[in-house]
């Protein structure tokens, strides 16, 4: 009989988030109903949501409550089958958590999905630049932002898995696009490596310098995922009228910063502010998986992994994120 290890949330973390956090658990693989699959995970996604569903707050999913299964998507092979269309062997894409064996079913927050077999395409870039995070970011600028020729569009967070992906395809669409990260050296890769036309490192003591020299006649989209001081510095290189799609807060999500912003900067450049998560993507995800892996397929974009090895890692590893400590999508690799 195989073993199912679980990390089953025992304390909501106030700041960093570690392995004391959880109750370590082996148990059986769960059973099998009608209608449902079981999957043996191979990876897990890694995302900053991760940290929000820790807290006992009102957010657009319900917390994961103490003693369940920390809540996290993630790829897995089918083991077993009692689901019309899915068959044993099968590679698909839910909400596994974090462990090892999950049943799962269509429906909910992310459903249930095969993952595509692609030339070229390695099934964990459907946890990535060809799933939620590429979705997200397409999400962001074609369908929020509408980004379009000519336009000057800033990325915050931009050596993530979701900016590196909005940067780029912004710059498909014919725009001039200043990314945002921490460090020379990511600021640096953001042009060398995804094509952006600046990269600024936020932690360097002239970054509102930059970013000015960088924008010398304004912007007009923000892709902004920190919020707080980072935030305000973008809001102010932005023209009347222009778009923010407001996709993530990241500072504040580890209990730093402040969610408080100068609004009236929106109110006097007539800004328009819309926020929008993965949930909202249902209408539009064929559409923009079959974008974001041409586009891959092609050449056209490229990502990067960060990869950790470990099921009892996952706790460390999503406090990378907020350590700025990796590059493109984070995963942990659980089998």
């Amino acid at each position: 009989m195989s073993i199912n290890r679980q990390l089953l949330l025992a304390r909501r973390p106030e700041n960093r988030v570690s392995i004391d956090h959880f109750d370590v658990v082996e148990a059986p693989p769960p059973p099998v109903e009608d209608g449902e699959v079981l999957v043996r995970t191979r990876f897990l996604s890694v995302d900053p949501t991760n940290r929000v569903w820790m807290k006992d707050v009102p957010q657009y999913m319900p917390p994961v409550a103490i003693g369940e299964v920390m809540r996290s998507g993630g790829l897995g092979e089918v083991i077993e089958s009692r689901l019309d269309g899915f068959a044993r062997g099968d590679l698909v894409f839910g909400m596994t958590g974090w462990q090892d064996y999950a049943a799962l079913k269509p429906g909910g927050a992310l459903g249930l999905a095969k993952v595509p077999t692609l030339p070229g395409i390695t099934p964990e870039k459907f946890l990535g630049i060809c799933g939620p995070n590429g979705v997200t970011a397409w999400a962001g600028m074609i369908d929020v932002a509408r980004v379009g020729e000519g336009d000057v569009v800033i990325v915050t967070a931009a050596a993530g898995s979701v900016g590196s992906a909005a940067g780029q395809i912004a710059r498909l669409k014919g725009a001039r696009v200043v990314g945002i990260a921490g460090g020379p050296a990511k600021a640096a890769k953001l042009v060398s490596d995804f094509g952006f036309d600046a990269g600024i490192d936020y932690r360097a003591d002239d970054f509102a310098d930059q970013l000015k020299a960088a924008t010398p006649r304004g912007a007009d989209v923000l892709f902004e995922n920190v919020g707080g001081a980072i935030m305000e510095a973008c809001t102010a290189r932005l023209n009347p009228r222009a778009r923010i799609a407001l996709c993530g807060m990241i500072s504040i999500y580890n209990g730093g910063g402040s969610a408080r912003h100068d609004w009236s900067v929106m109110l006097a450049k007539r800004l328009r502010v819309e926020g929008f998560n993965l949930i909202d993507c249902g209408p539009i995800w064929a559409q923009a998986v079959r974008d974001l892996s041409g586009w891959l397929a092609a050449g056209q974009i490229r990502d990067e992994e960060t990869i950790v090895d470990g099921l009892e890692q996952a706790p460390e590893a999503l406090n990378m994120l907020f350590d700025g400590t990796n590059v493109g999508k984070l995963l942990v690799r659980v089998s």
